[in-house]
């Protein structure tokens, strides 16, 4: 159990990281900037290698928003990253999945 909930905390700073990582990548002065689904490739570039998922099929899920659509200077860009995490062992005790949640908001520059 005890090695499950560390676990579940390392996945969650990996969450974590990535909210930031796709964040970062979307504040970033570009032309063009990059697109949400841009922002979530990043997010899941970042995951594919970290994530602890016993065989999980399914990834991490990131939603985008902008306070301006065009993310000029100064506006806010949010990037929330999701994970249901499936415990190993302790769902045959009634732990169910648990849904992991990162959000990061940063000043576009």
């Amino acid at each position: 159990g005890m090695i499950e909930f560390g676990l579940l905390l390392y996945n969650r700073q990996i969450i974590t990281n990535a909210s930031r990582e796709g964040a970062r990548a979307g504040i970033v002065l570009s032309t063009p900037r990059l697109t949400d689904a841009e922002i979530g490739s990043v997010v899941d570039a970042y995951c594919q290698d970290r994530l602890v998922t016993f065989g999980n099929a399914a990834g991490p899920s990131t939603s985008v928003s902008r306070e301006d659509p065009a993310s000029v200077f100064g506006t806010d860009l949010t990037v929330r990253v999701t994970y249901d995490y499936d415990f190993l062992v302790l769902t045959n005790l009634g732990f169910g999945p648990v849904e992991l949640v990162a959000e990061t908001v940063m000043r576009c520059e």
